[in-house]
């Protein structure tokens, strides 16, 4: 078919349908909105269209496979649909496009498994009891929850401990105790 080209001279907005001047002068050729796929914006009157001619199933002549001069077209899977209530394009995408909301699982699993490595080497680490080796004897230091009951109270000399425990507390913890004469680590060694 050959293109032609006109001019809008009437647009019925309401109805999706208008009127074009063609360059020649002949007579006005009838529009309908459906002749213009794909194009990025509606019609108005001004506007030059290309179109080539075509006829409708009563055999009256129309515009066919028009577009506007200067309008980018859009490639689209289906020509625009108007709504005459509101005039507003819609464009619907096929069933297989629709994207579908997947629902996200928002539970992390590797912190968990991270602080429960973390509490169970801790766990390990504080339940452990450590051994002291000193030649010629082999001494067992109470684990750090058990000496938490003691308090340093002055208390500087063997003879006021009232258990080995509480000895090793004063040693390690309070200054200035008497109790560890030979410099070993090991305090009150003659008493317990």
């Amino acid at each position: 078919m050959e293109t032609k080209k006109g001019k809008l001279i009437r647009w019925i907005d309401a109805k999706g349908f208008g009127f074009i001047t063609p360059e020649n002068g002949k007579s006005d050729i009838f529009i309908h909105i459906t002749a213009f796929k794909g194009m990025g914006r509606k019609p108005v009157i001004g506007d030059i269209i290309h179109y080539e001619i075509g006829t409708d199933t009563n055999g009256k002549t129309r515009a066919v496979n028009a577009r506007i001069e200067g309008v980018r077209q859009i490639l689209t899977l289906e020509p625009i649909k108007y709504k005459r209530e509101k005039q507003i394009p819609t464009r619907t995408k096929p069933r297989a496009y629709r994207k579908t909301a997947k629902p996200k699982n928002n539970f992390n699993f590797l912190p968990a498994v991270i602080f429960v490595g973390i509490a169970v080497f801790i766990y390990n680490k504080v339940s452990q009891e450590p051994s002291v080796t000193h030649p010629g004897a082999t001494l067992r230091v109470q684990p750090i929850r058990q000496i938490e009951r003691f308090q340093c109270q002055g208390k500087v000399w063997c003879t006021e401990m009232d258990s080995y425990e509480e000895a090793v507390f004063y040693l390690g913890h309070c200054p200035g105790t008497k109790m560890d004469g030979d410099g070993d680590g090991i305090p009150c060694e003659r008493q317990f």
